[in-house]
């Protein structure tokens, strides 16, 4: 494991900050194990998550910048969207810039007097005065400190919105462009620390001890990435890809899931994006796939023949949540939405199932349009870009609710039979079966999909065999905590096996024996699943709406029993 690791602390309060060298780290790896730990060790008990007190910790691996595919940076906080573990990750510059600064993590802990914005540099971290930027949207913070800040092509520029200004649950941070650590609320915790942006560079050189052997796996990495079909699927048409192959499936989450297949989905799929709409794809530095696809979004903002045109990123999630869910029935309505989101500084999943719930909310009388201030239908986008500006304004109660999410909206105003949560947050834009809904709601990362019970869904046959179910998940789960150590992306999780693994970090002289690296993503489970029993999080008291047991999925119609009884499977085989 790595000899000593480079910890880089920022006081907000004193504005300072120290430089360590921690020789205590190795038996976490890097990355969400070195997050991990380190969140442990400052993470104040009683404490509310937008307390300035708690901190926030971002960190790379041992293979960043030195192998394809590995892009990651992982961030570690206190959620303000479910007061317990919060988790995401970021692609993009984040993680060259912050290897090049000469960090292998930050921490940040403390409320900055005024508005700030830190410049992270090989020298150390610099306070600038964000007052002049504090409630601009992320696109015009963004240019204005690729114009102030030095260090182009090589920096990295991490901000907030508005949405994380005002202590909205589910506010994001943007990465560069078109990348985000997205869900949970790291952006509000930001906000509530007065800090609106970070930027990272530096210009620091790594000696590589065994250079043949590096050229060696480097170039089998890369091979698999660009010469098989691993990668393939995400190059081609990305993620979005998925629209018309889990609408053929029945598992395609329609209008609030009342529908498993969306009428118009061939509208809003991957092909009709990248047909009508797609001038490019990007790919994060030290990748050769290029994921991400970006669309020209061109739109009217006056009278007569007064257009503009901006690029923005789809991919499936955002397809989903802002398409499909919301009954959205064309390329122009979705990309609107994502605009929107993007701004503010929103996560996109969050809203997009928050709008769904207070749109059949709205239909069923539990909340009026006096409240909305606006007529929500599946379908339209209007109405609901203007909520999104209210759940950020806050001018009443009711969007104050709004802004803490949908299980503050559905518990205080009803509808939690069609409030789509899953272990305390929004659903992701699967209905494929009890694998999906079981993995999202007791996640480790418990934010997202890390244990791709979607995907042994759709392996499952007609005979579900509950403990293959439940042993998959978890070998995955822990699995997927030595890929996120490493900042592997986990879309190259097929290129990268064990064997690979092992071979990389062997290169590097990095101990790796499978039986090590096995036991990394063991501890690393426990020692969240500690944290989070901490937070409050008991898996025994989790829930499942009775929306996704009523509307079929890819596994048909869903019994309540059956998912419960792998619940308790869960708990007794993953001893939390």
């Amino acid at each position: 494991m790595p000899a000593a690791m480079t910890v880089l602390n920022v006081d907000l309060d004193g504005l300072t900050w120290k430089s360590e060298q921690r020789t205590d780290l190795s038996d976490y790896l890097g990355g969400i194990g070195l997050a991990t730990k380190l969140f442990a060790d400052r993470w104040r008990p009683g404490l509310v998550p937008l307390d300035p007190a708690q901190p926030v910790v971002l960190a790379i691996g041992p293979l960043s910048t030195v192998f394809p595919l590995v892009t990651k940076t992982a961030a570690v906080f206190h959620s303000p969207l479910t007061g317990e573990w919060g988790e995401s990750y970021a692609g993009m510059r984040l993680a060259p810039a912050l290897r090049f600064a000469g960090y292998d993590a930050l921490i940040m802990t403390g409320r900055a007097p005024h508005p700030v914005y830190l410049v992270v540099t090989s020298d150390g971290v610099a306070f600038r005065d964000a007052r002049g930027i504090w409630g601009l949207t992320t696109e015009e913070t963004g240019r204005i400190l690729r114009e102030w800040e030095t260090g182009r092509g090589h920096r990295s520029t991490l901000r907030i919105g508005p949405a994380g200004e005002r202590g909205v649950a589910f506010a994001g941070v943007n990465v560069d462009t078109f990348r985000h650590f997205g869900r949970l609320g790291l952006g509000s915790v930001f906000g509530s620390k007065n800090l609106k942006a970070l930027v990272v560079h530096g210009n620091r050189s790594y000696p590589i001890p065994d250079r043949k052997a590096y050229r060696e796996v480097y170039d089998e990495v890369y091979a698999r990435a660009v010469d098989t079909d691993l990668m393939e699927k995400y190059h081609d048409l990305g993620t979005a890809g998925n629209v018309l192959v889990l609408n053929g499936l029945g598992a395609l989450p329609t209008r609030n899931l009342r529908q498993n297949r969306f009428e118009r989905a061939a509208r809003i799929s991957g092909e009709a994006f990248a047909e009508n709409t797609l001038i490019r794809k990007l790919a994060c530095p030290g990748c050769p796939v290029g994921c991400i696809h970006i669309g020209l979004y061109r739109r009217q903002f006056g009278t007569g023949y007064e257009y503009e045109s901006t690029t923005l990123a789809y991919d499936h999630e955002l397809v989903y949540a802002l398409g499909s869910l919301l009954g959205m029935t064309d390329t122009d309505s979705v990309y609107a939405l994502i605009e929107k989101t993007e701004l503010l500084g929103l996560d996109a999943i969050t809203s997009g199932v928050l709008l769904a719930w207070a749109t059949e909310a709205q239909e069923k009388g539990l909340i009026t349009g006096d409240q909305l201030g606006v007529r929500l239908s599946f379908g339209e986008p209007e109405g609901h870009l203007h909520v999104l500006d209210r759940i950020v304004s806050q001018p009443s109660d009711f969007y104050r609710t709004m802004a803490g999410g949908l299980a503050a909206a559905a518990a205080t105003y009803g509808g939690r039979d069609f409030a789509l949560i899953l272990g305390g947050y929004e659903m992701a834009g699967y209905h494929t079966g009890y694998g999906f809904l079981l993995g999202q709601a007791v996640g480790a990362r418990h934010s997202h999909l890390c244990n791709a019970g979607y995907s042994l869904d759709q392996k499952t046959g007609p005979d579900l065999d509950r403990d293959a179910l439940v042993d998959g998940l978890i070998a995955e789960e822990k699995w997927r905590q030595v890929l996120n150590s490493l900042c592997i992306c986990l879309f190259g999780r097929g290129v990268w096996t064990v064997e690979m693994v092992q071979k990389a970090l062997g290169c590097l002289g990095i101990s790796s024996e499978e039986e090590l690296l096995s036991g990394l993503g063991e501890r690393i489970f426990n020692l969240k699943n500690r944290i989070k029993r901490e937070m409050g999080f008991d898996y025994r008291r989790l829930e499942f709406p009775r929306r996704c047991l009523e509307t079929p999925s890819l596994q048909g119609r869903l019994d309540e029993e059956v998912l419960y009884d792998l619940l308790k499977c869960y708990i007794a085989k993953a001893g939390v």
